[in-house]
């Protein structure tokens, strides 16, 4: 996905530290009536968190009272906030896409990325990695949203994407030759592995929290491949050896079988998307404790809009390639071994029905309770924030949602989220809103 800039100038101006979070209630209590341990993967009985601040103090058994508490009763089932490892908030893909960049300025996307936002949050989203935009728009709502101004999830940003001229990266594609300029490292683009550290310390400097690469062509782009290599090794490891030096995680955008092989032998700690994945690749990756975020729904959205002539044809052509086959490589490289998180694409289709993905995983063959992990415990082992959210546990943060009935048994109860609590504040209860704490 690529989405129209941002001024940077608004990202240093809401710059505050990563885990700044809205005052939260000295303690409650919240009682559920089933709450799934993502830890051990089993399901319990009634079950009492007690919240102290942002943080979990104590997981009980049973339905137990605490004198003085704020108390809040859930029906259903409670589990750790949901993590999606794949959004780009900053944008919605439509019809007009294409055109939207030359009209809308960049305050039309920074307001529309608030109401991304909060429906993402308000669908059980506690926490995403976003991965990729224009001009470090995500950034900016990740600090709005740490300092209180607006709600939504807790972010982690990429910043800018990474990758080469005329890649997926590159949003002069499709321009008349005299617009399409030369962007360059400080725009995301490099040709080298000199390049790549220069584009590295940029986001360094931007204040990203990891990097994005394309090593592969994509889908929604102008250019005509969605999955030929688009990056050598040698600048593949430029990226990784300088983002591991800044304590930068980096995840790789990869359709193509030779960009995944590319990208796992240069160091890449994720592979994104991955359609065309093959025996040797997912080999790799179990060799390299590369992580896969299979993002079904994306592939799904595409194909179906491309059928409704949402998209130029050459796009339409590649969505109709990657589409069908997407599930099948999910359901393959699951059962191969390969570590898999939870990821969307959020923005290729529309934001808060992040959900539908479980479906998708447990359609490619994967047990609802592994799909319900791969959004928590697994997400967070992405992220490398395990210590701080992805399970109910003490000394987390409480990131608490909860569905109506057991998802284990119907997984789709997963896009009916009726209960939201985000580092100890409560955002939605009985199915609604709380608009004390979405409008604060």
């Amino acid at each position: 996905m690529r989405f129209a800039p941002l001024a940077a100038a608004i990202a240093a101006f809401f710059a505050v530290p990563v885990f700044a979070q809205t005052p939260a209630p000295a303690v409650s209590v919240i009682h559920c009536e089933h709450l799934i341990d993502v830890a051990h993967g089993k399901l319990l009985g009634a079950s009492t968190i007690v919240v102290d601040g942002d943080r979990i103090k104590q997981v009980l058994d049973g339905t137990q009272q605490r004198d003085g508490a704020n108390v809040v009763t859930v029906t259903g089932t409670c589990m750790p906030g949901l993590i999606d490892s794949h959004t780009h908030l900053t944008g919605e893909f439509s019809k007009s896409s294409y055109s939207d960049q030359f009209r809308l300025n960049p305050a039309d996307y920074a307001i529309q990325s608030t109401v991304y936002a909060r429906r993402t949050l308000l669908a059980g989203f506690t926490t995403v990695r976003n991965l990729g935009d224009g001009n470090n728009e995500s950034i900016a709502l990740r600090n709005a949203i740490n300092k209180g101004l607006v709600s939504g999830p807790r972010i982690f940003s990429a910043g800018q994407f990474i990758g080469t001229t005329g890649g997926h990266a590159d949003g002069t594609d499709g321009y008349r030759w005299d617009l399409q300029g030369d962007p360059g490292p400080k725009e995301g683009i490099i040709n080298s592995p000199e390049g790549a550290w220069k584009a590295v310390r940029q986001h360094y400097k931007d204040g990203a929290d990891l990097i994005k690469i394309m090593p592969s062509g994509g889908v929604l782009d102008e250019s005509s491949s969605a999955d030929n290599p688009q990056m050598t090794i040698p600048e593949i490891q430029a990226v990784v050896a300088a983002a591991h030096d800044y304590g930068f995680t980096v995840a790789a955008h990869a359709h193509g079988a030779e960009g995944i092989r590319r990208a796992v032998i240069g160091g890449v700690d994720s592979i994104e998307h991955g359609t065309f994945m093959n025996d040797e690749d997912m080999k790799l990756m179990k060799e390299h404790g590369t992580w896969y975020v299979p993002t079904i729904i994306a592939g799904q959205f595409v194909m179906g809009k491309a059928k409704e002539g949402w998209y130029p044809p050459q796009v339409a052509r590649k969505a109709m390639e990657v589409g069908p086959i997407i599930m099948g490589t999910a359901g393959k490289a699951y059962k191969a071994g390969v570590k898999i998180a939870f990821g969307t694409d959020a923005g290729v289709y529309p934001h808060g029905e992040n959900a539908k993905e479980f479906e998708y995983m447990v359609q490619a063959g994967m047990p609802p309770m592994f799909t319900i992990q791969a959004a928590t415990l697994h997400a967070a082992q992405l992220l490398k924030h395990d210590k701080d959210f992805g399970s109910i546990e003490a000394g987390k943060y409480a990131d608490v949602v909860a569905v109506p009935g057991n998802p284990l048994d119907d997984i789709k109860l997963m896009q009916k989220v009726n209960f939201v609590m985000k580092a100890g504040v409560v955002y939605k209860e009985g199915g609604q809103a709380v608009e004390a704490a979405i409008d604060k």
